[in-house]
């Protein structure tokens, strides 16, 4: 019996790392978001009263959306966030992010961090990170237009 129970919790413990993995996640993320359509931006939103522009995959936009991080968080148990470029900013426009207040982290800026300078290269970040006052194993990948042009970010984050 104590051997069944060793297999069971060491099969538990590789299940729970698998999907603590934010590279797999984020895998898992850009993949839905490919299958909705090709990223673009178009136009201007609202983001928690903020004019940023808007952030489309296909024909559905992302902005104030919540399926696609949600889904993500059911499924990895993780934190997802997509990021609109508003100048040299990248703003939160669709995310599972709570503030300390409970409520979605919409219209709040990217920190200028590790990520960020990595982003603005075109290039992805994983790594540790802090996600509004919280530490996180986490990666972010660039999101870009049909041109190449860095256009947004994809993140995700398990908490530490």
């Amino acid at each position: 019996m104590f051997r069944n129970l060793t297999l069971t919790l060491a099969l538990a413990s590789a299940a729970t790392l698998a999907l603590a993995n934010p590279q797999a996640t984020i895998a898992d993320l850009d993949s839905r978001l490919k299958q909705i359509g090709a990223p673009k931006v178009e136009g201007t939103d609202t983001v928690a009263g903020k004019t940023v522009p808007a952030m489309f995959f296909g024909d559905r936009k992302l902005n104030n959306n919540y399926d696609v991080v949600d889904a993500i968080r059911r499924a990895h148990g993780a934190t997802a966030t997509i990021f609109v470029k508003d100048g040299e900013e990248f703003v939160r426009v669709s995310t599972n992010v709570l503030t300390p207040e409970g409520k979605r982290g919409i219209g709040t800026q990217l920190a200028r961090n590790a990520a960020y300078a990595n982003i603005v290269k075109g290039q992805s970040y994983c790594g540790p990170i802090d996600v509004l006052g919280t530490a996180f194993d986490a990666c972010y990948n660039p999101i870009k237009n049909a041109k190449g042009d860095v256009i947004g970010i994809t993140y995700v984050g398990h908490k530490k």
